[in-house]
């Protein structure tokens, strides 16, 4: 499982310019079962997604094709979680192949 942190960078004011082509982005993630949960950092800093399902050679891959990150709007920071313990509802990521 990941944590992907996206930092708005110096050029945050050029983030509605990209928006419709991230949302996109972030549609497909949830499309093709990588995303899980997705959401803005508070204050205003970022966004944060929970992947799975994925390496973290593809999780990389897919990064790069956000136009937030391609554009340097973001930075990305990647956090991989070897999952041990969950909730009854969340057991689904323990153990899990590519997670």
């Amino acid at each position: 499982m990941f944590i992907i942190l996206l930092k708005f960078s110096e050029k945050k004011g050029h983030a509605a310019e990209y928006m419709p082509d991230h949302k996109a982005w972030l549609q497909k993630g949830f499309d093709d079962g990588v995303f899980l949960l997705s959401g803005s950092i508070k204050p205003g800093i970022g966004g944060g997604i929970l992947a799975f399902n994925t390496t973290h050679e593809d999780l990389l891959v897919r990064i790069n094709q956000d136009p937030f990150v391609s554009e340097s709007i973001v930075s990305a920071e990647v956090i991989e979680i070897n999952s041990s313990k969950a909730n009854q509802s969340l057991k689904f990521l323990l153990n899990a192949e590519g997670s």
